[in-house]
């Protein structure tokens, strides 16, 4: 069986910000597959052709809903598919069960909103000159550049033993030592600098501040794509930092984890008071990586000798 993707500390309880909002939500049971997200994907943007566009999360919504025990499937989401298609809208399809699928609609949207939509890139014309173009689709990328070996599993909840006993709440990408990190999706770093169990790492915020992309044990001396600073904003696919293996000390740039990896994790934030609380909630990565390894950033040495990307882009959509 699936695990469920992801794990929530139960130690204390987060209130909301200054008291005021109570609503939000502070659980999530994420168990969508590959296969789902993949053919959701697809019949995504099948649709933008179409008369009636319909969007991936509202497809894998009415999925979770119609599904039952039965799992996530490819007929499933074509079922759904087909449904929002028609000429009913999902609150006269589902009736008393509508609110379900809102309810699967904000958690789809919060974990996956910024992986798909409109955006540019800048390629070269027959004549060799720079120019834009704008499509759709896939945005995100995965965070390993092209070009670069490395193997994953599913280790998300795998316990955890350094400082105190706990739960593995990312994804691991074992490679090579300074294969370069992309960002997965576009957004303004948040956190930047040393950090005891993940040693040299990067904290970025997404524009609609949904998600929070954690990359650790970045390489050390040179962890981070050069000029990079707090507060900056990158785009998806920008380079942010080389894979290493800091960590596990309060001592800075010190290397005390074994296998050189990219710790990567996803948390979701529906309230500023979940960003530092008990109550994370960190999705695993493992099905969206498999999903984002079909979009990887190119990239090359300038004459410094950094890396920088060969494709710039603009998501469009923010």
């Amino acid at each position: 069986m699936k695990k469920m993707l992801l794990f929530l500390m139960v130690t204390s309880v987060c209130t909301a910000s200054g008291g005021a909002k109570e609503d939000f939500i502070r659980w999530v049971d994420f168990d969508v597959s590959y296969e789902a997200m993949n053919r959701a994907l697809h019949l995504d943007i099948q649709s933008q052709g179409e008369e009636k566009a319909i969007g991936w999360t509202d497809i894998l919504a009415m999925a979770a809903v119609k599904k039952g025990d039965g799992g996530f499937s490819k007929k499933a989401v074509d079922e759904s598919y087909k449904l929002l298609m028609g000429d009913l809208s999902p609150k006269e399809l589902l009736g008393n069960r509508y609110k379900t699928f809102v309810y699967f609609q904000e958690i789809y949207t919060a974990v996956l909103g910024g992986l798909v939509g409109n955006f540019s890139i800048e390629t070269s014309n027959e004549a060799g000159e720079p120019e834009w173009k704008s499509t759709y689709g896939l945005q995100g990328f995965s965070p390993i550049a092209e070009g670069n070996w490395y193997n994953h599993y599913d280790d998300f909840g795998v316990s955890r033993n350094y400082g105190y006993r706990r739960r593995h709440l990312g994804h691991d990408m074992m490679g090579a030592m300074g294969t370069p990190i992309v960002a997965i999706e576009g957004g303004r770093v948040e956190a930047m600098g040393w950090n005891q169990y993940g040693g040299w790492r990067i904290g970025i915020r997404s524009g609609d501040e949904k998600r929070y992309y954690y990359y650790a044990h970045l390489q050390k001396d040179t962890p981070f794509a050069s000029g990079l600073e707090e507060g900056d904003v990158v785009q998806a696919g920008d380079v942010i930092g080389f894979m290493g293996r800091t960590g596990y000390s309060t001592t800075e740039n010190v290397n005390n984890i074994e296998t050189v990896h990219l710790h990567v994790g996803l948390q979701l934030i529906f309230d500023e008071s979940q960003k530092e609380c008990d109550n994370e909630i960190w999705v695993d990565l493992y099905d969206i990586a498999l999903l984002l390894e079909q979009h990887k950033s190119t990239l090359y040495r300038n004459e410094q000798g950094q890396w920088e990307r060969r494709y710039p882009m603009k998501e469009l959509d923010i």
